[in-house]
């Protein structure tokens, strides 16, 4: 490119120096010019002179122009004339050159015959060309004279090379070289080469530029190929050369295979080129692809270009500097200026061959997804990604499909991201709205890394990119807030959040579209109202932008107007927002520098934050549910440490006198009122003296609300008398104990009696009149022991981080409690089955949330049937996993787990008490995080005073199996939510949606990071407690006491502990197969993580790998094995092996392991709880299976040992019986074995690669092998259809059948084609036994014809068409090995699996044969053969390959 600038000044010189001395001759006459040529005429009476003379042209001398008196073709025919009718022609010639020669001599007048000639007439302008050429230019037009004056110029043209420029500007070489441009024929070329190419050799550098660069225009199509060779070699020699050669290289018409030559020397040396040059080489290789090679040459194009190596450290100093400032940063240097050009023109070639040639964009997608998950991602690469999805409209969903892909497999992470727009911000700027619809195309996929990158999209953008970029980043984050779907609306919502914290003054230009939001409240779930107010609350209260009073004004108005509203749904929102802003109003204030300020700030915001909260309080206060919900985000304030001392020193008395108001009564207080059951003050800790003891006021606070809402006398109504309802119970405690904790420093001695005081309740054992009581009470009854167990459950959150023996031994005591509560609830529920449980978490967006009941006495109900679907219908608001019994299984990693069978078996067989828990979740509190810490706990020994405060008795208390239980499936819970994303539905917008996350409202105030490190603190105790269950376990194998017959009270301690077993294995898998383990950032987590299970077996004395840790931990985990109690604990154990070998660099060293594991899963006898008859146990078993068969290093000799060995013990035992090598294989589960051997047989076999006629014999031989013990399997399963001939068998059989015999024959029949010759007997072998496979399938073709089976007959034609394709090409293999008359075709008959014919359609066969057999080809005969000739055609193999088999060879 630079070459042809050069070129294009030189050539203007020209024509202007023409243009000027036609200026000067214009004004003269024909007269003067007449007698002013007559003066200054060449006299001399050489040939050279006189035969100008005659044919029209007078040589001038001095500065003057030469004339030209005829037309340029009419001069150049006359001289040619001349010379040849001369009588000593060809001598003449020599004469001719001779004359030239000695009057070129002089300076002026060679200069003069290298300048354009004067002409004479101004008519003859319009029969000519538009310009003069010079003399030497028309002599080189004359064929007999070339040679010579080529030789004349190249033997003066060295004359010229190293003398500097003349004082008249003209450069002699150059001037002379542009004599050879644009001939109309070039005599000698090769002679013309071979001088050019020597005068470049000797030439200055400036000067060689502009000779290679002329090349083209010199130069036929004859002599390109010539040329290309010599420049070839100059290029090798001649670095600074490279750009001019590689431009010519580009005109001219070259070979193909030179041109890959040249391209890879020019790779070759592409690490060392400068980046002046850089973009005419890649426009050289990108130029010289062709669709063959196309995807070699970008990959190692991509290898070795490296542009982050060129951007100058001055470059990417300025882009910083540029970027803080967000204005335009001054170059400072040469560098500087230099370096952003040279790359900017490197990716304009880039985008613009991108854009036109889809061969060389589709290749550039395929290298990047060819990169190997090992191999180290560029910044380059992922650059071009966004290259190309701007520029090729074509391929964005493919380059969509491979980043998804990259991303997934952890290829591209967040450092690479923020290095590609740290290095590469001023490409990517310029193609900002592309890389914000990628973002959004990322955001709808269902997995949370894709969506999480795409959030990093729209964060980079905002922060590199200029203010259109960020309105249009912003713009479209408020778009998939208001999109409706949950994830994305979460996703967009933490993006603003983060924006609004890293650039808060470029957030705040764009604040008023996300004050937009606040129109579209009523599609967002609390959890996303409260981020959306803390984001406006930052813009709007941040200090010294009074800027911002209008996003004030319009919280405030939106506010006061959703707190007024009488509909809770609008309420709620009210209450939340007002809430997070007197949060955000308080903690922005406290954060000032100045001390003084500090104070008057802090005493002017305490009153804007009271005030605010004074309003919330009056609003809220006639609604208990509003009351709840209050205190509950009041607190989770004080948790986040987000009040001030003197907020809290004003609110603190008032929280604490309202609770004792409210809940608290003395002992000795009886309580009076007309109550269905006796009041007993029940589950007290301590001995309590009738004067000075307390008790929580619960059963008649019940009592009375439910008796004024059904004489419709509302308390509230009644003046100076406040509405105490027993909802606000757990909520007011919460306020209560953190407002204390945060004012004393977690100390809780001021409320330490609550923990041990007892409850106003009755007799809760339902015993022998529960049958008695009427509905009404028993609904009683359960709401009163819900009240009871959510108060437990806070009084527990309360107290679990105590310090003192005394303290956890009462925490202890409670978990007792709530575990004895959930028992005696279980039994109310199972004979309440229409009962709604009063609300416990309060931010729900309506009050449709109606738990699901999965009584036995419900299904009796016809009134319970319609309440169910009503539910489903519209109780949306429901927990999506909390289906009834079987389908409410989604655990962890979106795997079934048996959540009701776990139920089932704690609760033992009774029908009546077949209610789960987990499916009222939503109306149990939230334990904290922290209660976890009780695993901790050993053996407690607690204290009993008596009256003086003397030790009166101790007493030991330890955790016992079922408080564990309790522990660990809330753990497994949180876990399964935090963790694991979710994948739920898109639901449309401004419709309702169900949340997943009710119950876990404290739990998503961290972040899963956090969440993960508490877990890894909890890894010791759980060991120790998996420890202990393993020995338990083992003490029972060693007693002989696998088979539980004795009492119930043994069965149901087993169970437990068994259920305890799988609750810590999903606690562990949930947390290492957690995603964010990838992160660089959460690398020392997984480290703290592994170190502890690997300490288990030795202690760690130095620093390990990460190698080392996972190989240790594999070990340790493995060991449990042998004790495991139940088919779904082994298979918890072997999925939480595998993530941990994902974990490592070397998996495939224990891969065998996991697969030993797996079958002696498959092959122990499972006598505890497992029902094969049940939908999750096939589910796993199904599981199991495949991870056997994924694992196992020989998957055909698997398949083989199973079926024909495991199946045909199965098919001679007696009906109820299993196999003895495989008890899980039984009748019921013979379905799974089929359809998990029939689909790894397919995959294995897909997988394989097809042979060449290249590969080595011992490679045929061992491929030929392999497909031999393939068809044997895939014989030995299509043959069990004739005795399990049930539909789920049969349908396997169609569908897996066609694909394993199109994998056959793809993948097969080419290795059989040069196979056939040198192992005749074993493709013979081989084709005879599939043909008695694909028989087989042909009878099953008739049996679903017969049976007229529509879930059968859809398979039908495929598999009939993979046939007739079988058939054809075992016909084209014998042709290729000059076999063709061993194949022969016959008509097979239509029979059933037992081979019987079927009649019915034989005469209907025979019509159709006779009415075509005079038009059929013998190979569309095969249409109803299928595959029976093919036996015929082995057969007859036999017989006649040896005499052709000789011939051919």
């Amino acid at each position: 490119m630079i070459s042809k600038r050069r070129l294009s000044k030189s050539e203007n010189r020209e024509t202007l120096m023409e243009d000027a001395s036609k200026a000067r001759k214009q004004p003269l006459s024909k007269k003067t010019k007449e007698s002013y040529a007559s003066n200054e005429v060449e006299e001399n009476d050489t040939i050279f002179v006189r035969f100008l003379k005659t044919s029209g042209l007078i040589l001038k001398t001095g500065d003057n122009q030469n004339q030209l008196a005829v037309d340029q073709i009419v001069f150049q025919k006359k001289l040619f004339q001349s010379l040849r009718k001369h009588p000593s022609y060809p001598k003449v010639i020599e004469e001719f050159v001779d004359g030239l020669e000695s009057y070129i001599e002089d300076h002026d007048s060679f200069r003069n015959c290298l300048l354009s000639c004067e002409r004479l007439h101004d008519e003859e302008a319009s029969m000519g060309a538009s310009y003069s050429k010079s003399l030497i230019k028309l002599l080189l037009g004359i064929d007999i004279l070339q040679p010579a004056i080529i030789k004349t110029l190249f033997e003066k043209l060295p004359e010229f090379l190293f003398k500097s420029v003349s004082s008249d500007g003209i450069n002699m070489p150059r001037l002379i070289f542009s004599q050879l441009k644009w001939l109309d024929r070039i005599v000698d070329g090769k002679d013309l080469t071979a001088k050019i190419m020597q005068l470049i050799s000797i030439a200055p550098v400036y000067l060689q530029h502009d000779f290679v660069t002329s090349l083209p225009e010199i130069l036929g199509d004859a002599q390109h190929a010539d040329v290309g060779k010599e420049l070839s070699d100059l290029l090798m020699e001649n670095t600074p050369l490279t750009v001019p050669i590689l431009d010519v290289l580009s005109s001219l018409q070259l070979d193909t295979h030179f041109l890959s030559k040249v391209r890879q020397l020019v790779m070759d040396k592409l690490s060392s080129v400068m980046l002046d040059d850089l973009p005419v080489i890649i426009k050289f290789i990108l130029h010289s692809i062709t669709a063959t090679n196309a995807l070699e040459v970008i990959s190692e194009l991509r290898e070795k270009l490296d542009i982050q190596h060129f951007i100058l450290p001055s470059w990417f100093q300025a882009s910083q500097i540029k970027l803080k400032s967000k204005g335009r940063a001054s170059s400072s240097g040469y560098q500087e200026d230099n370096s952003p050009n040279c790359v900017m023109l490197l990716f304009d070639i880039l985008k613009s061959t991108l854009r036109y040639e889809k061969i060389i964009s589709e290749a550039w997608i395929k290298a990047i997804e060819n990169i190997a998950p090992e191999s180290e991602h560029q910044s380059f690469d992922l650059a071009m990604i966004f290259i190309i999805y701007s520029t090729n409209t074509q391929a964005k969903k493919n380059i969509e499909r491979v980043l998804k892909n990259k991303i997934r497999s952890g290829c591209i992470q967040e450092q690479l991201l923020q290095s590609t727009f740290y290095i590469h911000f001023m490409v990517l700027k310029d193609i900002c709205p592309s890389i914000l619809l990628l973002a959004q195309s990322l955001f709808h996929s269902q997995d949370q890394n894709i969506i999480l990158f795409g959030s990093l999209l729209y964060k980079y953008s905002f922060n590199f990119f200029d203010t259109y970029c960020q309105q249009e980043a912003v713009g479209a984050l408020v778009t998939h807030v208001c999109s409706g779907n949950e994830t994305e609306v979460d996703t967009a919502l933490d993006v603003l959040l983060a924006l609004t914290g890293l650039n808060p003054s470029a957030m705040r230009l764009n604040a008023v579209f996300v004050k937009g939001i606040l129109d579209y409240l009523d599609n967002l779930s609390p959890q996303q109202i409260r981020k959306l107010f803390y984001i406006l609350s930052m813009l709007a209260f941040s200090k010294h932008h009074e800027a911002s009073t209008h996003i004030q004004d319009d919280m405030h108005l939106v506010v006061r107007k959703q707190l007024s509203s009488t509909i809770f749904k609008y309420k709620l929102i009210g209450i939340i927002g007002a809430v997070t802003m007197a949060g955000v109003m308080a903690t922005d204030r406290s954060r000032s520098t100045l001390t003084q300020r500090r104070v008057d700030l802090s005493n002017e915001q305490c009153k804007q934050v009271t005030s605010l909260l004074q309003l919330v309080h009056s609003c809220s206060e006639q609604s208990p549910r509003a009351s709840a919900l209050y205190y509950d985000e009041f607190a989770n304030l004080i948790q986040e440490g987000k009040m001030t001392p003197e907020t809290l020193e004003w609110i603190g008395p008032t929280i604490f006198n309202d609770f004792q108001e409210a809940f608290v009564v003395d002992f000795c207080v009886v309580p009076e009122g007309d109550f269905p059951f006796p009041v007993k003050a029940l589950y007290g800790l301590e001995e309590y003296d009738t004067r000075d003891g307390i008790v929580i006021n619960l059963l008649p606070l019940l009592f009375s609300q439910e008796f004024a809402e059904e004489g419709g006398q509302m308390t509230s109504q009644e003046p100076g008398q406040k509405l105490v309802s027993p909802l606000c119970l757990a909520p007011n405690f919460r306020l209560l104990r953190l407002c204390v904790a945060r004012q004393h420093n977690g100390n809780l001695e001021e409320i330490d009696g609550l923990l041990d005081c007892p409850v106003f309740l009755t007799d809760l054992e339902p015993g022998e009149k529960l049958e008695s009581m009427s509905l009404k009470e028993r609904s009683f009854m359960c709401s009163l022991i819900f009240l009871t167990l959510n108060w437990f459950r806070e009084v527990v959150n309360a107290f679990c981080r105590q310090t003192s023996p005394e303290m956890k031994g009462k925490v202890l005591s409670r978990l007792k409690d709530i575990v004895e509560l959930q028992e005696i609830l279980e039994k109310y529920l199972a004979v309440t089955p229409d009962y709604v449980p009063p609300l416990a978490n309060f931010d729900l967006e309506t009050l449709d949330v109606i738990p699901h009941s999965s009584s036995a006495a419900s299904a009796k109900n016809k009134k319970r049937g319609k309440i169910g679907r009503k539910r489903k219908a519209d109780g949306s608001k429901a927990p999506s996993p909390d289906t009834l019994s079987k389908e409410d299984n989604s655990e962890c990693d979106a795997m079934p787990t048996g959540r009701s069978q776990l139920d089932k078996e704690l609760t033992g067989k009774e029908v009546k008490t077949s209610v789960s828990l987990q499916n009222y979740s939503a109306f149990f509190r939230e334990m904290d995080i922290e209660v976890f810490s009780v695993l901790q706990c050993g053996l407690v020994t607690k204290f009993i005073l008596d009256t003086e405060m003397h030790t009166e008795a101790t007493e030991v208390v330890q955790l016992g199996p079922p408080e564990l239980l309790f522990l660990l499936e809330d753990l497994s819970h949180k876990l399964d939510n935090m963790l694991t994303p979710s994948f739920t539905k898109r639901n449309p917008f401004l419709k309702n949606k169900g949340n997943r996350n009710i119950g876990f409202s404290h739990l998503h105030q961290r972040s899963a990071p956090e969440i993960v490190h508490y877990v890894v603190q909890l890894l010791t105790p759980m060991c120790n407690h998996l420890e202990n269950i393993h020995n338990y376990f083992q003490c029972l194998d060693a007693e002989d006491h696998s088979e539980v017959g004795g009492p119930g009270v043994k069965a149901q301690e087993y169970h437990i502990m068994a259920s305890c077993y799988q609750r810590l294995l999903q606690i562990f898998h949930g947390l290492f197969a957690w995603s964010g383990f990838f992160h660089i950032g959460n690398h020392n987590l997984l480290y703290s993580a592994l170190e502890i299970l690997a300490s288990r077996l030795k202690q760690i004395e130095h620093e390990q790998s990460l190698e080392e840790l996972v190989s240790q931990s594999f070990n340790y985990l493995q060991n449990f094995h042998p004790s495991i109690p139940s088919f779904q604990c082994g298979l918890y154990l072997i999925r939480l092996l595998m993530v941990l070998l994902e974990k490592s660099t070397a998996p495939a060293l224990k891969k065998e392991k996991i697969a030993s594991l797996a079958r002696q899963c498959l092959c122990r006898v499972w006598s505890h709880g497992e029902k094969e008859k049940s939908s999750i146990f096939n589910e796993h078993l199904h599981d199991m299976l495949c991870i056997y068969l994924e694992h196992t290093d020989n998957v055909l000799k698997a398949i083989e040992e199973i079926a024909g060995i495991g199946v045909p013990e199965l098919i001679n035992s007696p009906k109820d019986a299993s196999s003895s090598t495989f008890p899980t294989l039984t009748r019921h589960t013979f379905v799974i074995f089929f359809r998990v051997m029939m689909a790894e047989l397919e995959k294995t076999v897909k997988g394989l690669q097809a042979g060449t006629a290249a590969d080595s014999q011992q490679i045929h031989e061992e491929k030929l092998l392999y497909w031999n013990m393939a068809v044997r399997d895939f014989s030995i399963l299509i043959n069990l259809m004739k005795v399990f001939d049930s539909h789920p068998v049969l349908h396997v059989c169609l569908k897996y059948g066609r694909l394993f015999v199109e994998a056959f024959l793809k993948q097969c029949m080419p290795l059989l084609d040069f196979s056939f010759r040198k192992h005749r007997e074993d493709v013979l072998s081989l084709l005879e036994t599939f043909q008695l496979d694909t028989r087989l399938l042909h009878h099953l073709c008739g049996h679903s014809k017969i049976h007229q089976d529509m879930r059968l007959t859809k398979h039908v034609p495929l598999l009939k068409k993979t046939l007739e394709l079988l058939v054809c090409r075992v016909k084209a293999m014998l042709v290729l090995n000059n076999c063709r008359e061993a194949f022969w075709l016959g008509n097979l008959k239509n029979r059933d699996l037992q081979g019987e014919e079927i009649i019915s359609q034989n005469s209907q066969e025979s019509t159709a044969d006779e009415s075509e057999g005079g038009t059929s080809s013998q190979i569309t005969k095969s249409k109803a053969t299928e595959d029976g000739e093919e036996n015929e055609a082995s057969d007859e193999e036999k017989e006649q390959y040896s005499d052709e088999s000789d011939n051919s060879d």
